[in-house]
């Protein structure tokens, strides 16, 4: 099976038989007005049937002989079908020789040579064997080719199945905060409900509408990071204090959806958000492509989870496979304090 899709693979396509027909005929008509012979008629009996083996030769190896020494490695059965087509072929030749005796085997200026039938065998065994050779050698040079975009084809399949599963991650983990903190302030009878429902569907339609790309505008993740923020404020009976700073002209940008909410997830879960003296600092800071984020926060000593769930680990893996040698990610967690700062290269 692998053998028949590697050999379909190769098989010249549609858009290229103009090519394959361009090229013969070009050394065809290449071969017959360098030939030594004087008159039309020996140059066409030189140049044509001898032009029709040498190619049938080269497509014959190209298909037969090719798979044998290039996929399924069975030399011995490659050097048989090698004999048998070069034999093939220069019994051809040696019949349009015989056929064609003056203006095949004789040469020189006035014809006075005559080849010996054991030259012009050696001859024509050579030529055969460098179109062997040829034909070999370019299906080696697709076959690896070939394979090489088969494997970065598999290879980036197989990244983005994993974002994909990443980023599945994120919603039913986000999903499931959101919904506790709605239900603790339906359990309180608080006014903020509805709002708190209206931010988490705004929230969802980006989630699962909005972020299918593989890049979203900067803007529409800072909107998102805002709106979630606004969500995280109404389920505290107490108010919250949050330093965020922006400073970015420039959203043209394009990022990874949903890549830095893990940051503020981190801060509102195992964070003190009440703490007027110590709020959580968020900044993100933009320059020539650079985006630099920062995440401060007091840890709450009741709340404090050794694990941090999955949210930062999810985070680590997504950088690595969205920007391998792009970005930078450093975090310091302290008796009192988590800090998180990140570098990361944008696209526009």
């Amino acid at each position: 099976m692998l053998t028949e899709q590697v050999y379909l693979c190769l098989m010249p396509k549609s858009r290229n038989v103009f090519v394959h027909v361009f090229t013969w005929l070009l050394l065809t008509a290449l071969i017959f007005f360098l030939s030594d012979k004087s008159g039309w008629k020996d140059r066409t009996i030189q140049t044509v049937p001898y032009g029709a083996i040498n190619i049938s030769l080269f497509y014959v190896s190209y298909f037969w002989i090719a798979d044998d020494l290039i996929l399924t490695r069975s030399y011995g059965r490659a050097i048989l079908k090698l004999l048998i087509i070069l034999i093939v072929s220069t019994g051809l030749k040696c019949m349009i020789a015989f056929l064609y005796m003056d203006s095949i085997m004789r040469y020189g200026d006035h014809l006075e040579k005559t080849l010996t039938w054991g030259q012009y065998v050696t001859s024509n065994i050579i030529v055969g064997t460098f179109f062997i050779l040829m034909s070999t050698s370019l299906r080696l040079i697709l076959n690896t080719y070939r394979h090489e975009k088969l494997r970065e084809t598999l290879e980036t399949e197989k990244l983005n199945a994993e974002l994909a599963f990443l980023k599945s991650q994120i919603n039913p983990h986000f999903l499931f905060n959101s919904l506790n903190n709605i239900y603790s302030l339906a359990y309180q009878k608080s006014d903020k409900a509805p709002e708190a429902i209206l931010k988490l569907s705004e929230i969802m339609r980006y989630m699962l509408h909005d972020s299918h790309d593989h890049l979203v505008s900067l803007d529409e993740e800072i909107n998102y990071l805002k709106n979630y923020i606004d969500l995280q404020k109404l389920r505290f009976k107490e108010e919250v204090f949050l330093d965020l700073h922006i400073d970015t002209n420039n959203r043209e940008y394009r990022i990874m959806p949903l890549l830095l909410i893990s940051f503020l997830e981190n801060a509102f879960k195992h964070g003190v958000a009440t703490d007027p003296e110590h709020p959580i600092q968020i900044n993100i800071d933009i320059k020539d492509g650079l985006l630099h984020f920062t995440a401060k926060n007091r840890i709450s000593k009741g709340n404090k989870d050794k694990t941090r769930g999955i949210g930062l680990a999810n985070l680590r893996r997504r950088l690595e496979l969205g920007y391998p040698s792009s970005h930078t990610l450093y975090t310091n967690e302290t008796e009192d304090f988590y800090f998180s700062d990140l570098s990361l290269s944008l696209d526009r």
